[in-house]
C-alpha cells in the first residue's frame, strides 16, 4: 500500500474539529480522537525506546510500531461494519506474537517477589514510561467502547503489549530492578 501526503498543514482542525477516515468530522476530545491520540503517543514513546534497546529488541519494537500503525488504521473508521481500510487491522496473529515474546524475554528474568520501582537502566526507564503509555491507550479505547463498538483484539493487543513492556523493562535492568520496600527505602534485587 502506498501513501502520499502532500500537505501537512491543512488547517482544518483549526476550530477543534479533526477527519476521520471516512471523511466524517469529531471534536478534537471526541472519544475515538482520545483513544487515537493516545496510540500515537504510544508509537512515539515506542520511538524514543528504539534508541536504548539492543538490535533483537528494536527490531521487535519497529514491527509493534507498525502494529500501531494497523491499530490507528481501524481506529479512525467510524464504526467496524463500514471499516474499509486497507489496513489490515490487528489479529489474533498479533496479539500471539506479543504472547510469544512476553514468553521468551520473561524465561530468563528471576521470578518477582515484590513490586518494582519504574526505573533502573535508562532503557527500563523508557520501557516503564513506554508500559504507562499503553496503559493510557487501553483505558482510552476502553472508554470508547462505552459508545461504540471496538474490535476487541485492540483492547487485547494493548493489554499485552503493556505486559511485554514490563518484562522488556525487568529484562533491560538484567535482573537488578530495584524493589517496592513499603514503608522503607528501596533496595536493588541481584
Amino acid at each position: 500500500m502506498s501513501i502520499r501526503i502532500d500537505r501537512v498543514t491543512t488547517r482544518g482542525g483549526d476550530g477543534g474539529m479533526t477527519s476521520l477516515a471516512d471523511g466524517s468530522r469529531l471534536p478534537k476530545d471526541a472519544a475515538r480522537i482520545e483513544a487515537l491520540g493516545a496510540v500515537d503517543e504510544l508509537n512515539a514513546v515506542l520511538g524514543v525506546l528504539t534508541l536504548h534497546v539492543p538490535e533483537a529488541e528494536r527490531i521487535i519494537l519497529h514491527a509493534i510500531q507498525n502494529d500501531l500503525f494497523d491499530l490507528g488504521a481501524v481506529l479512525c473508521f467510524p464504526s467496524p461494519e463500514n471499516n474499509a481500510s486497507p489496513a489490515r487491522g490487528i489479529g489474533e496473529d498479533a496479539v500471539a506474537r506479543l504472547d510469544t515474546w512476553s514468553t521468551d524475554w520473561n524465561r530468563s528474568l528471576p521470578p518477582l517477589r515484590s513490586f518494582i520501582l519504574p526505573g533502573g537502566t535508562e532503557g527500563a526507564a523508557h520501557a516503564h514510561l513506554a508500559r504507562t503509555v499503553a496503559r493510557r491507550a487501553e483505558r482510552r479505547v476502553m472508554s470508547l467502547t462505552r459508545t461504540e463498538a471496538v474490535d476487541g483484539e485492540i483492547i487485547r493487543y494493548l493489554n499485552r503489549l503493556s505486559d511485554l513492556l514490563f518484562i522488556l523493562a525487568r529484562r533491560l535492568n538484567a535482573g537488578a530492578d530495584i524493589l517496592w520496600q513499603p514503608g522503607g527505602q528501596s533496595q536493588k534485587t541481584g
